[in-house]
């Protein structure tokens, strides 16, 4: 839900955001720190309700920062800790969030199945995507969510893309690391930018 409100000449664009229940104490945190610094950082104003699980923003100052504030708190909606969550603030940092409800239909083991393969045995897969791409993954529910800047969330996302294909995990091991070196030379390229 979004709509605009006009208070004398500034514009303020309320948006509601629906969060897992069972995440919605992570995005108020210990004595509502979490809530604080995303309002701060941000330049909002969170309106937690937690018996509809939905949680309002009203954009106080820059637009950015709030849309920034948005993405964080759906980052922590989607099993990131704030921490993590929190990197979004940084410069050309981004969420990516991909549901498997377009590969099977929702519960289905399906579902299961890929997420299964996308942790790998003891989280062997996404340790190695992270690694490899310097993203941040979770898989919550029916989706699974990058945090990274364009380049790592765009290599994590082809990975992710495979394994839900059935490429197997050394074909995409393969693909990460002959990403890795171009991200590093990439990444050397735009510091001397």
């Amino acid at each position: 839900m979004e709509t605009i409100v006009i208070c004398g000449e500034i514009e303020m664009f309320l948006e509601a955001i629906r969060v897992p229940k069972d995440r919605i104490k992570v995005v108020i945190g210990k004595d509502g720190e979490v809530k604080k610094k995303i309002e701060e950082m941000g330049e909002v104003k969170l309106t937690i309700d937690t018996a509809e699980a939905e949680v309002s923003i009203d954009q106080l100052g820059d637009a950015v920062k709030s849309s920034i504030a948005k993405n964080v708190v759906q980052a922590i909606g989607r099993g990131f800790n704030p921490g993590k969550a929190m990197l979004l603030f940084e410069e050309n940092m981004q969420l990516v969030i991909i549901s498997l409800r377009e590969f099977a239909k929702p519960g289905s083991s399906k579902i299961t199945q890929i997420k299964a393969r996308v942790i790998g045995t003891g989280g062997k897969t996404r340790a190695i995507i992270e690694e490899l791409t310097g993203s941040y993954l979770s898989v919550y529910g029916d989706t699974i969510s990058i945090i990274g800047d364009y380049l790592a969330v765009t290599y994590a996302e082809e990975a992710i893309n495979m394994i839900i294909n059935g490429k197997k995990h050394r074909t995409v091991y393969a693909f990460l690391e002959k990403r890795a070196r171009e991200l590093k030379y990439k990444r050397i390229e735009e510091s001397f930018g």
